[in-house]
This record gives structure tokens, sequence and C-alpha cells, in this order.
């Protein structure tokens, strides 16, 4: 049998066509890749967005009107996974955003990681969904730092629960942040200090397409309203005074 032999023209064109395809391969694995990263940030902002409507809409627990007065920034964290039968840590993803002082509009959500501390007497393997009120200027700076630990930079406190509650402790009326969980159905204050909270700019990038850092989105008001940020936004309205 002969075979017909290729030019060097020929080998040059099969190569190019090669490369070509090699490429767009590489180029659709990419576009997968970044999409189903996506998709992941996506959900974490409709779970949180999930938990904070079922916490506002709890007919035994409501935000006091003092402190939606004073709400600087939300950060929510569903589904936090605590260790140990009564004592252990805690580790969870979320988000936070800040409402403008100027406006009363909301961020775009910047994505965050919370790790260990103590979060009191605990059933082990009870997932929380914590929603932590910014109610300081300063509390909020400081949660968007690189890495936040609670009780060293700013200590958060239980929040007092009811529309009319008042600061029930000096704990609650100095606390730069006040903290609001659901486990089970059921509401509580926890204990975090000890926790660290931590900026997730690998999900920044993933969900915004830059390496965005916590301050500038949350502060400077980068990032734009991918889906599914306007629910998120409009979840965050309902956090206001009711006379």
């Amino acid at each position: 049998m002969i075979q017909a032999a290729i030019s060097p023209e020929g080998v040059a064109v099969m190569r190019q066509r090669a490369r070509v395809i090699v490429l767009a391969l590489l180029s659709v694995l990419v576009a997968v890749v970044t999409a189903f990263a996506q998709s992941e940030e996506a959900a974490r902002i409709k779970e949180a967005t999930t938990a904070l409507r079922e916490i506002l809409d709890a007919p035994d627990v409501s935000v006091p009107t003092w402190v939606a007065d004073k709400v600087q920034g939300i950060a929510v964290f569903p589904s936090v996974k605590k260790a140990g039968l009564l004592v252990g840590g805690q580790w969870g993803r979320g988000i936070l955003s800040a409402k403008s002082t100027k406006s009363g509009t909301w961020s775009a959500p910047a994505f965050l990681t919370l790790t260990g501390g103590s979060i009191g007497a605990q059933i082990g393997g009870e997932a929380v969904d914590l929603v932590l009120v910014i109610v300081d200027e300063r509390g909020l700076e400081q949660l968007t730092r690189n890495q936040f630990k609670i009780g060293a930079d700013a200590g958060v406190a239980a929040g007092p629960v009811g529309r009319t509650a008042e600061a029930s402790t000096d704990i609650q009326m100095r606390a730069k942040i006040l903290s609001y969980s659901r486990a089970r159905g059921l509401f509580a204050g926890i204990t975090l200090n000890g926790s660290t909270i931590k900026q997730d700019r690998d999900a920044n990038e993933r969900f915004y397409n830059q390496p965005y850092k916590t301050s500038q989105i949350v502060l400077d008001r980068l990032g734009g309203a991918p889906e599914p940020v306007p629910a998120w936004r409009a979840a965050l309205e309902e956090v206001r005074p009711k006379r």
C-alpha cells in the first residue's frame, strides 16, 4: 500500500489546525469551570438571602427599631457548621453588604469566611444561620479588613429581640456588632469570641471576575449587581425602622 507524502506546508497546516482545536477546547473548559465557580457563589448569595428573610419573617423575632436605625452593614453566614458536643468551633461561608449613610442604598455583597472560636452550648454537627448586624462605622471598617478577630478587634454581642426591645446589657450598648442566629427553627444569641472572619478574595474574583478586596466592594461600591444580587438587596431593604 502506497501512502501519499505530506508536504511540509501540509504538516504546518495540520499543526495549526490542531492548535486551534486545542485552544478552542481549553476556552470551553475555562468557560465551564468559571460558570460552575460563579454558580457556587451565586448559591451562597441565595442561601444568605433565604436565611435573612427567614429570620426577619419569624413571628417571635424582629430587629429592634433602634438597631435598624443604626445599621451600617449586615453579614449573613448561612448554615454555619458547629463542631463539638458542648464547646467547640465553627466554620462557615457568608457575605457582607454595607448601607450608604447618604443614599440609604446597599452595596453588592463581598464574600467572607468564618472559622474557629466557641459557639457556647451546642450539639455536634448542628448547623446555624448566623446574621451579624453592624451598628457602628468603625465596626464596619474593621470587618472589611483582610482578617477580623472577634473579641480582639471588636466585640460581638447577642442582639436584643423584639421590635421595641432595648439594649439590656452594657455589652449590647457598647457592641459594634450584634448577632442573631437560627437553628432548627429556634432563635437565640450566640457567643463568637475567638472566631476569625476573613475576606474571601478567591470567591470575589470568581463572582465578579475581578480580584476585589472586601472594602472595594462594600465601601467603594464596586462589583455591580449580577444575579442574584438584586434579590439580596431587596431582602436588606426590609431591615428598616418600623414605627
